[in-house]
């Protein structure tokens, strides 16, 4: 893999890749070109319930011949009540998990799991993990949201994710069928320089952005925001949301989208506050098609550069 090792940024983070493999230990050879899907749900305070829809759309995105099925973050439980997330949080050895493990094997299909409610370091806090299933049940990778949602949207919701979550600290990018993974959750979207680091350090191909996004966030930027990040690091974005009313005070923007190299939108379902999934295919010669007739990787400036003296 042929890093740009043209470095801008300096990032206080720590790196971690992990390597598709079978099981003889030998490399997953890509296709050039494969086929995934994004979910888009309305997640409750039921893990059944949950349990139940993402059953159900596994099996969809399996019939319609993905790999790969993305879902957005708090898949699994949405709380209607304050605490409510932190009572159900497990580690990823737990039943739930194992539930999601046992789903992915069962239908042959890796799953990107963004933001399930791991157990802290302590009663007072969990970690919002997205968690990577590949397809024989097994967990890949895991990555904690490094940005936590602490605002006061005008006119929308006053949240305070960081009163309750741990924050994360590791990049991580992840080998696989579907391409090098850049693997994000939600408000990381905002952040531009980690998604830099993941294309110009670490290689990344597909960025996943699972999310449940505000109405007044989403309506405002959650289209704009993920285009300018596949066309920024010329990577596929897959951007899997929660929609629509969750209880009588949280509710989700929606549009669940997948966006190709170019800023394209090659994935996204009719109606943004519906439950369904989203297909598309993941074109590697797009990718190097895009990156060679347009090399900003080689054009972008050393760290060197932004720190010298005016």
């Amino acid at each position: 893999m042929n890093f740009c090792l043209n470095t801008q940024l300096s990032f206080p983070y720590k790196f971690a890749v992990v390597s598709a493999s079978t099981g003889a230990g030998k490399s997953i050879a890509m296709a050039n070109s494969v086929r995934i899907a994004a979910a888009q749900m309305t997640s409750v305070n039921n893990l059944a319930v949950n349990f139940a829809t993402c059953s159900r759309l596994v099996k969809e995105a399996a019939s319609a011949g993905a790999k790969l099925l993305c879902f957005p973050e708090n898949f699994s439980f949405v709380g209607d009540l304050e605490g409510e997330s932190l009572k159900i949080a497990e580690p990823l050895d737990g039943p739930i998990m194992k539930g999601y493990c046992s789903l992915a094997r069962e239908s042959n299909i890796w799953l990107s799991l963004g933001g399930f409610q791991e157990k802290g370091s302590d009663n007072a806090h969990l970690r919002n993990t997205h968690v990577l299933i590949d397809d024989n049940g097994n967990i890949r990778s895991t990555y904690s949201k490094m940005h936590l949602f602490d605002v006061d949207v005008p006119g929308g919701a006053v949240y305070k994710e960081s009163s309750f979550t741990e924050a994360g600290k590791d990049i991580i990018v992840v080998d696989s069928p579907f391409g090098r993974l850049g693997v994000t959750v939600c408000y990381d979207l905002r952040f531009p320089e980690l998604y830099q680091q993941l294309r110009f350090n670490h290689d990344a191909q597909v960025l996943l952005v699972p999310a449940a996004f505000t109405t007044v966030t989403g309506q405002a930027h959650w289209e704009i925001l993920l285009r300018a990040r596949a066309i920024e690091t010329q990577c596929y974005v897959i951007a899997a949301a929660q929609a629509g009313k969750h209880n009588d005070k949280r509710e989700s923007y929606g549009d669940t989208l997948i966006i190709d190299p170019w800023g394209t939108i090659v994935g996204r379902l009719s109606d943004r506050s519906s439950t369904g999934i989203t297909v598309a295919d993941i074109d590697f010669s797009l990718i190097d098609s895009v990156r060679a007739k347009m090399p900003v990787c080689k054009h972008r400036k050393p760290a060197e550069f932004w720190n010298q003296s005016v």
